[in-house]
């Protein structure tokens, strides 16, 4: 036999040793209420674990042996829970930090996009990602990734299409593949060519019908892209397993889109749950994939199905369901005990048959140094001056008394209120900042690096106010820009040549005074921290700014501020 035939000879001969009693297992999980998630019931038993995957269901006690035995004290196990589409990169947190928060929550699979780091990276992307995929198998978390399909070269796809863990091509943007363009059709090729993934980014808001037939006729895998009731329409109609998002900004969506496959029945089959963006606070108080089943139960959706599209439904998605998604033989032994099934509280949490969260907190984690990929700044505002962020009206009133503004909703990502157009008082031949009687703080969205002419958006915006100072923050993935919000052009101009001197951050300032710095080192995507450093740096942000006159709910400031930068680029509000 080949050595490959002797590994899997010595595998399934130690099975049926361990099923009759003849050499040790691993582990036996006892006095469970198991979740069948094919059959949807639930029954008393137990499981046995013997390397990473459970080998029996309710094996005869008397006759195994086991090295550890666990008295999961009649609570529910579940299965591993999993993400169907998460920009792990682009939390802020690299993979360990994102591990800290992410596994107590019950969660231990994630299908990961990696775009936004590799774009950052530009001609450093198969460096980026060699070294963000470093270890990943000793993650506390099963890690399945995507080479990036839009932002990166043709050529960096290519190279990680053929690395450890990366299973296909990540979403597509569907302003190039609607275009006919020519790297979009050779990334397609590739992953075709080798039997991969692909993630689809389907445009539904953007697209016109015919073009919408693209990425299903050319084998796409799934669609997040959706963000109402006729989005998911389309989607499943089409043939696209579709992803429920519920990440940063989508509070409103997610309920509409829930609301919606309750009142239109639609079998649950059809979809998968997955966060897109979280931010790391967003975990630790909120919760993950926990959370998005418990709201779908509140919200009217059959609790085990809802547990369903965390599980089984995305592991049939990827072909991977004799791997993951349920507790059966012969898939890995990712488990969670919870308390309820309507209400998941992850109390237990069990990777590969190891228990790696106990009560929220992680109970073992990887150590892998990151700081190899952090990066200086290399400014590029020298020129810049506050008069280039000055509102210049986009038009005025015949009586010369107002003017029309860009008005920016961080609330309105994925909907055409992100930005509006809006009249505003004009006094002396300035712009007074408000609408309708209410004040509002300012924004501009400025190019980093300038070719000639800076490209400069300003307006104002709702979602951050504050009476003086200014909080800018910077994301380099397409293009590298600047967001700033203050009152003053000349405090605002001064906050974000602060930002120009890091690779990336977030940044408050009084007076010309930092009052707060978060630093974004590695390529300007992410903060080379652990949680609680990570987590206090958020706080401190939020705190400043607090103390200039915000008053802020939900995410903190610098993932608002971050999110911006989605909608900014889907509304080709920047080069």
């Amino acid at each position: 036999m080949s050595y490959m035939e002797t590994v899997h000879y010595d595998k399934v001969r130690a099975i049926y040793a361990i099923l009759q009693g003849e050499r040790e297992a691993d582990l036996l999980l006892r006095n469970l209420n198991i979740l069948d998630v094919h059959g949807e019931t639930v029954y008393q038993g137990s499981i046995l674990v013997y390397d990473k995957r459970i080998v029996a269901l309710n094996p005869d006690e008397s006759v195994v042996k086991v090295k550890e035995v666990f008295d999961g004290k009649g609570l529910y196990a579940i299965p591993g829970l999993i993400d169907a589409h998460i920009h792990f990169e682009s939390q802020l947190a690299h993979p360990t930090a994102l591990a800290e928060a992410m596994v107590p929550c019950g969660t231990t699979t994630i299908y990961s996009e990696c775009l936004d780091l590799l774009s950052a990276a530009g001609e450093e992307g198969v460096e980026a990602a060699e070294n963000l995929f470093r270890d990943y198998d000793k993650l506390p978390y099963r890690l399945y990734a995507f080479a990036p399909g839009k932002k990166v070269s043709a050529a960096v796809t290519n190279r990680v299409l053929d690395m450890e863990p990366v299973i296909g091509l990540g979403e597509f943007e569907h302003f190039t593949y609607s275009s006919g363009n020519d790297d979009d059709f050779r990334k397609a090729a590739w992953v075709r060519a080798r039997g991969g993934f692909m993630n689809g980014h389907w445009g539904v808001t953007a697209l016109s019908d015919m073009v919408l037939n693209y990425l299903p006729a050319i084998g796409c895998s799934n669609n997040h892209d959706v963000w109402n009731e006729k989005d998911i329409e389309k989607s499943i109609r089409y043939g696209f397993p579709t992803h429920i998002k519920f990440g940063v900004g989508s509070a409103e969506v997610i309920k509409v889109l829930l609301r919606a496959i309750v009142d239109r029945k639609w079998p649950t089959d059809n979809f998968m749950l997955c966060t897109d963006n979280i931010s790391i606070e967003r975990l630790l108080t909120q919760g993950h994939m926990d959370w998005i089943i418990s709201l779908c139960a509140e919200m009217g959706i059959n609790p085990i199905h809802a547990i369903k599209m965390a599980t089984l439904n995305t592991a049939r998605s990827f072909h991977m369901e004799d791997k993951l998604g349920s507790l059966t033989p012969g898939r890995f032994a990712d488990i969670v005990l919870t308390d309820s099934l309507s209400k998941i509280n992850p109390l237990y949490v069990f990777k590969d048959g190891e228990l790696v969260a106990k009560d929220r907190k992680i109970l073992k984690n990887a150590e892998i140094d990151y700081s190899g990929m952090c990066k200086k700044g290399v400014p590029g505002l020298a020129d810049l001056t506050p008069d280039q962020l000055d509102i210049v009206p986009l038009e005025v009133s015949e009586d010369g008394k107002s003017a029309k503004v860009y008005l920016f909703d961080v609330y309105g990502r994925g909907h055409a209120k992100f930005y509006q157009e809006v009249w505003v008082p004009l006094k002396d031949g300035r712009i007074v900042p408000e609408v309708d009687g209410v004040k509002y703080s300012r924004l501009s969205v400025v190019q980093r690096y300038a070719d000639g002419k800076r490209h400069i958006v300003n307006g104002l915006f709702k979602g951050v106010s504050i009476d003086r100072g200014a909080v800018a923050t910077f994301w380099p993935a397409p293009k590298p820009y600047f967001v700033i919000v203050g009152e003053d052009s000349a405090e605002m101009c001064h906050c974000v040549k602060q930002v120009d001197s890091h690779a990336g951050a977030c940044i408050v300032t009084d007076g010309g005074v930092e009052k707060a710095v978060m630093p974004l080192e590695i390529y300007g995507v992410m903060a080379n921290m652990t949680v609680k450093e990570l987590t206090a740096a958020a706080s401190s942000i939020d705190a400043a700014l607090e103390d200039l006159g915000n008053r802020n709910e939900g995410e903190p400031v610098v993932n608002k501020l971050l999110s911006l930068f989605i909608s900014l680029h889907r509304f080709r509000l920047m080069h």
